[in-house]
């Protein structure tokens, strides 16, 4: 069939089309134009044999990498070059993307190789179990475990000072729900940082705009819709109950959990349903006296920052919501 007679599944909307980002659109109109979103087709796990997002960069070098085995899940735990300081290297523990249902151990491996050589910082990425096949609460399970395991172990077998862990990446809702998970922990786990890319934080948001208004202003962004979203959810969270647990819904933590959070970095897209979520929870840590750096990045949609293979563009285009 020729170009011009292939059936486009996913145009960019009216709605967003000036905007978006030239280079994202421009992107969009190669790669995803005429491809059939995930949620419309029945399911089949093959689909994680690419990458959640299309446009990431190959994996940097790295002083070392190796797998680990946890009772359920297996970890990858990335080493810079050189040698490390004498209390051991700071560590990040880093959950993928994919809305609990797509990626693996291999589909962040330029986020956690940056990460690794640019921060001077062992990285572990967390293989963990996805869904529809280990809905929730397996994936919260794997990552009370990799925390566990890092923080008793870490020290003796991966040179790390486990006075200085992180938790982050573009499992966002995974990494908000550890850190306060690690408070509850007997004894408490410290942790320096919470990273969360365009995090998922209330799992009861709706289409309504309320009291979310980005997932009505975003009804017709790309990459992201609401029908992905949801689709998303509904196979992670089968049991609408489960929706209202801070367990998968973080912002429902309780106040105490709050007011013991680590710092934060908060990145969101102007373009993503999720847009407001991540600030109202970025805000309510605020509100407990957490230090909070909320970044908005104008122009784009949910998976940009998954894309810097793709993208020549500069992600200092943002604005701070505070």
């Amino acid at each position: 069939m020729a170009e011009t007679e292939r059936q486009i599944h996913q145009p960019i909307h009216p709605d967003i089309a000036d905007k978006l980002d030239p280079e994202y659109a421009a992107f969009h109109n190669a790669n995803n134009l005429h491809v059939v979103p995930l949620h419309l087709k029945p399911w089949d796990p093959a689909v994680r044999n690419g990458p959640p997002v299309a446009g990431g960069a190959e994996p940097l070098k790295v002083g070392d990498v190796k797998d680990l085995s946890l009772s359920k899940c297996s970890m990858r735990v990335f080493t810079p070059e050189g040698s490390a300081p004498e209390p051991g290297w700071p560590v990040l523990l880093y959950f993928h993307g994919g809305g609990w249902t797509l990626g693996n151990i291999n589909t962040e491996g330029s986020f956690c190789t940056n990460m690794c050589k640019h921060a001077s910082s062992v990285v572990i990425s967390v293989d963990y179990r996805l869904a529809p096949e280990n809905p929730y609460p397996a994936a919260v399970e794997d990552a009370v475990e990799a925390l566990h395991w890092v923080y008793q172990n870490g020290k003796a077998q991966l040179n790390v000072d486990v006075s200085k862990i992180a938790v982050g990446g573009s499992g966002g809702n995974l990494a908000a729900i550890l850190a306060h998970k690690a408070a509850l922990a007997e004894p408490p786990i410290p942790l320096t940082l919470q990273l969360l890319v365009v995090p998922v934080t209330d799992n009861t948001a709706t289409t309504s705009g309320v009291p979310y208004k980005s997932w009505a202003e975003n009804q017709n962004t790309v990459a992201l819709s609401p029908g992905r979203m949801l689709w998303f959810r509904d196979c992670y969270l089968p049991n609408e109950q489960d929706r209202l647990a801070w367990e998968s819904s973080p912002i429902f933590a309780p106040e105490e959990l709050f007011k013991k959070a680590p710092k934060a970095w908060i990145g969101v897209c102007e373009l993503d349903v999720l847009r407001d979520e991540g600030i109202a929870y970025g805000e309510k840590l605020q509100k407990a006296g957490v230090d909070v750096e909320i970044k908005v990045y104008k122009g784009a949609p949910h998976p940009v920052m998954a894309m810097d293979g793709a993208s020549t563009c500069d992600l200092n285009n943002h604005y701070r919501v505070h």
